[in-house]
């Protein structure tokens, strides 16, 4: 994240790249206690800084964490169709939680629930296509 911060050139340019995005009140005090560490930085921060730089090195860092993990044949299609549900539940309340909110937050909660749910499918997906399932739960 300090090197994507860096290219920006200053605080304020990365607090008005925030604003820009997702709207709200970042400031140049915001940046800065991320950067030090006093406030975590949020998957919207991610997602605005990465796309406004053309840069993507969070993350491809972590996708290379998917890139290990182990394919298994266990599960069911009973197992996949339970979470199924569930991650479509929470992706849409999530989503409807978004529409109602100016916070940068739901948003990225609502990307991340359906991501999951998405996740959820393509594991049911790949069972009934007889290829190798990666198990996990939620991504």
């Amino acid at each position: 994240m300090k090197s994507l911060v860096d290219w920006f050139g200053c605080y304020d340019a990365v607090a008005e790249t925030f604003n820009a995005r997702w709207g709200g009140g970042a400031s140049k005090s915001t940046v800065s206690k991320k950067v030090n560490g006093s406030l975590d930085w949020t998957v919207a921060d991610v997602i605005a800084l990465e796309d406004a730089a053309g840069r993507y090195p969070v993350t491809r860092m972590m996708a290379r964490r998917l890139d290990r993990r182990p394919d298994v044949s266990g599960g069911s299609l009973l197992q996949d169709g339970s979470s199924i549900a569930k991650e479509s539940g929470e992706a849409i309340a999530a989503i409807l939680a978004a529409e109602q909110s100016s916070c940068a937050d739901d948003r990225a909660t609502a990307i991340k629930e359906a991501l999951e749910a998405r996740s959820a499918i393509d594991r049911a997906l790949a069972r009934l296509e007889g290829a190798p399932v990666a198990e996990g739960g939620a991504a």
